[in-house]
């Protein structure tokens, strides 16, 4: 495994660890690991940034299909 795998694949297995308290399930790499961990999560709530300092053309939202952010 290259490096950068094998730091996914350890930080995957800690996260693992401390979300079950078991070993991981054998014969998954990093990513797929990382998958079935964030399988379930539900995507986070977007709350829109509003602030006096900010002017609207700096800001950007979620990119809508089809259409880019204005």
């Amino acid at each position: 495994m290259l490096a950068r795998e094998t730091r996914i694949y350890e930080e995957a297995v800690a996260l693992w660890r401390e979300l079950y308290s078991q070993p991981p399930p054998a014969g998954l790499d990093g990513a797929d690991l990382l998958a079935l961990i964030t399988s379930g999560l539900e995507p986070p709530s977007y709350h829109q940034l509003a602030s006096p300092h900010l002017r609207a053309v700096v800001m950007a939202g979620p990119v809508k299909k089809g259409r880019p952010a204005s």
